[in-house]
């Protein structure tokens, strides 16, 4: 028997994801995939070069298309099976080599500082180029990427969407490519930072686009694994889990599990891209499970996101933030619940402010009690800052929220992740 309060939980025949999405990629006429795919696009697949040909589907890659991923598919195979690693994309370069060309404090890169420091920069500016050749893959316009038997798995893969529309991506588990030509940026921060390259997910200027059911994470190679770099701290080798860029519009992201990460979701291309951002970065999420995250669950400039009946779990300590307030954002967050273990739990651990003041948060708790998310956005924010988001998610689409903490807790836990929602043929 489920808790109190969860026997309504979403409008439209879409409380577990079964008949479409709820929240922005229900707008502007739906999101369906490959509906209506002919037979000879309905694919299978269980190599990377098998996706390669459905998502390319007979010289036809707009056209509708189904295509059920089996097993593990790994970025870096080649045609004959094989793998690639580091040094068949740069035979030569070394890690620690590159790094010492920096010095030992990791200020300045010096072409002279040994003999091979040139050598190092060359191989790894073509390593990463080839290395984002191979492991990168598009997924075109209405498109239903279906992961099969509950454990099908995209491993190293760089997944993006590029100008497509009416794409659902369900049921995958995707683990974040390893940069293995991560640069070391001196003058990004107060110390430097190491900028990877690749994202589990990339949305760049994509429309109605339903990612349902999935799980994002490090998977095999979490950053505590990942060799020490400069200042005590290990190299960062994963960018983002999901970003969602360059005005991408009406995306639902829900019943998913994102775990085991620094920065997770960032929505918006940057700060002074509001050119291309403003007025679009329509983004919900819903009933997902956010695991030892340690920030972007998610970050957001300019758009009108509504994050509602997520569950959120880590430590303290290890918590920069949940919900990143960014430049000219208006977030709607609703009856999220927040576990957090250990001292200094707080609502300031949940929300940040970088730039934004609107945000607006109803009925969240933090351990069982009131979150006061409002309270603390605010006191960070200081003037300007404002409750009022301009916009109402109910005024956009239909969706009836789990309203009790242990409705939530109960549906997430049970519900999210690949496997765990029951789907019609597309």
């Amino acid at each position: 028997m489920l808790p109190t309060g969860s026997v309504s939980s979403y409008a439209s025949g879409s409380g577990t994801g079964e008949a479409g999405p709820v929240g922005w990629a229900s707008a502007r006429g739906g999101t369906t995939g490959g509906a209506g795919a002919a037979p000879e696009s309905t694919w299978t697949v269980s190599t990377r070069a098998e996706l390669k040909e459905a998502l390319a589907n007979h010289g036809d890659p707009n056209a509708p298309k189904v295509i059920r991923v089996q097993g593990d598919i790994n970025g870096h195979e080649a045609d004959d099976g094989t793998l690639f690693g580091e040094q068949d994309y740069a035979p030569g370069y070394d890690l620690a080599k590159y790094m010492s060309c920096f010095g030992e404090d990791g200020a300045v890169w010096s072409d002279t500082r040994y003999d091979y420091c040139k050598q190092q920069r060359t191989l790894r500016q073509t390593g990463s180029n080839r290395e984002k050749q191979q492991i990168q893959l598009t997924v075109p316009s209405n498109t239903t990427l279906l992961g099969t038997g509950g454990d099908a798995r995209l491993l190293g893969v760089f997944l993006t969407v590029n100008t497509g529309t009416n794409i659902i991506i369900r049921d995958l588990l995707l683990e974040a490519p390893v940069d293995h030509f991560t640069t070391w940026s001196p003058d990004d921060g107060e110390r430097g930072n190491w900028n990877a390259r690749f994202d589990a997910l990339t949305v760049i200027t994509g429309r109605n686009i339903w990612i349902d059911h999935c799980t994002f994470t490090d998977g095999r190679f979490p950053d505590r694994t990942a060799p020490a770099g400069f200042h005590g701290e290990r190299v960062q080798r994963h960018d983002g889990l999901l970003d969602i860029e360059d005005g991408s519009d009406f995306i639902t992201v829900s019943g998913s599990r994102f775990t085991d990460h620094d920065k997770a979701i960032l929505i918006g291309s940057g700060d002074g891209r509001g050119d291309r951002d403003r007025g679009h970065l329509k983004v919900t999420f819903a009933r997902n499970l956010f695991t030892d995250i340690a920030q972007r669950a998610p970050r957001v400039r300019f758009g009108q996101v509504h994050v509602v009946n997520n569950v959120y779990r880590g430590r303290a300590r290890d918590t920069v933030y949940a919900l990143g307030i960014g430049v000219e954002s208006a977030i709607v967050s609703e009856r999220n619940v927040f576990l957090y273990e250990g001292p200094g739990v707080d609502p300031s651990v949940l929300v940040a402010i970088y730039g934004g003041t609107r945000f607006r948060d109803t009925g969240s708790w933090l351990n069982g009690h009131p979150a006061a998310l409002n309270a603390a956005a605010a006191a960070e924010a200081g003037d300007g800052f404002t409750t009022d988001t301009g916009w109402n998610p109910a005024d956009v689409y239909a969706y009836r929220p789990l309203r009790s903490a242990a409705a939530v807790q109960w549906y997430v836990l049970h519900h999210s992740g690949p496997g765990h929602g029951a789907h019609p043929a597309p």
